[in-house]
């Protein structure tokens, strides 16, 4: 079974895949089985008042599985993978003095590189060299920048979104200052995972069983009353498009729908195929990643195989 050859360290589960995958449900019955306790590594369920968007687990999925690092952050405040890894150690170290195991769940796969193998060490930011960068993208608009950014860095150019201009910005700023990549900075050798690793990959057999639960789940959200819960957001007026949290999957196509920028039909059109778009990018992220047990999430005998290699886990006497 992939996992750390390290058997001194402590056990984790891992259960990673794309959105509408099933990870949740087979978190809730894994921690009803096992004494295990679940940390979410999803980069929107940090945030308090973005529920229905995030699919969060309902207050009586939480009583009977509770999870960690979830409604913790005001939308307005970003939240790198830096201090993630550093909350999820938190929390991992935690669980495993009560003599139970960490349960990490979600599918921001940025949350999982840098908590498994560590973030390397950037160049500080350089306030001159975004406000350069910004004025360039206020002129030439940011898909042009990210045009820019696949010259200098065509391995960061295909991960980042050319939606994201936070982490578009960023890593031409890295560039910028140092001529070197922002793939090959984040290449290097980093901090170590303290931790014996089972990482359970989930992968849909058949793409379009994944995306037919996406689009159902997206008219579900907006029955559900997603446009209100985006709405409450766009009214504080303290938050904006370039702030993580509305720039996350489906927040964003409700917000630019608020500003007018299209009807409601058209919003739900491009909110299914952004984040159909985010389940292939996450797809991409795990072909990517080591030591990973592939699982097909179709599969009607899913949950036996889960429960099978959770039993394999045994806590370090």
């Amino acid at each position: 079974m992939p996992a750390s050859t390290e058997t001194n360290k402590p056990p984790a589960f891992c259960i990673l895949g794309p959105t509408a995958s099933g990870k949740t449900d087979l978190a809730v019955e894994l921690v009803e089985r096992f004494p295990m306790d679940i940390i979410s590594v999803d980069s929107a369920l940090v945030y308090r008042g973005m529920d229905i968007g995030t699919a969060k687990p309902d207050a009586e999925t939480l009583a009977r599985a509770p999870h960690r690092l979830i409604d913790f952050l005001d939308p307005s405040v970003s939240y790198s993978a830096a201090e993630f890894r550093s909350d999820a150690l938190r929390e991992m170290a935690d669980i495993t003095s009560r003599g139970r195991i960490p349960l990490l769940v979600g599918g921001t796969m940025m949350y999982f590189k840098s908590l498994l193998h560590g973030l390397a060490e950037m160049p500080a930011a350089d306030e001159a060299t975004r406000e350069t960068l910004l004025a360039e993208a206020n002129e030439r608009g940011w898909d042009k920048m990210h045009v820019k950014l696949a010259k200098v860095d065509p391995e960061s150019a295909q991960r980042i979104h050319p939606n994201d201009p936070q982490r578009i910005s960023r890593a031409l700023e890295v560039y910028e200052l140092t001529g070197i990549p922002l793939s090959a900075w984040q290449a290097k050798p980093t901090k170590t995972f303290p931790y014996q690793s089972t990482l359970v990959a989930l992968f849909p057999s058949d793409r379009a069983w994944l995306h037919e639960r996406i689009e159902r789940r997206f008219h579900q959200m907006v029955e559900q009353g997603l446009v209100d819960e985006v709405r409450a957001l766009y009214e504080r007026g303290d938050l904006d498009e370039s702030m993580p949290s509305v720039r996350a999957v489906g927040y964003r196509q409700v917000w630019q729908f608020l500003q007018g920028e299209y009807d409601q039909k058209e919003m739900v059109e491009r909110g299914i195929i952004a984040t159909r778009q985010l389940a292939k990018r996450q797809l991409t992220w795990l072909r990517s990643m080591p030591d990973l047990v592939t699982l097909d999430c179709i599969n009607k005998n899913l949950l036996d195989e889960v429960l099978k290699l959770a039993s394999q886990v045994h806590i370090n006497e």
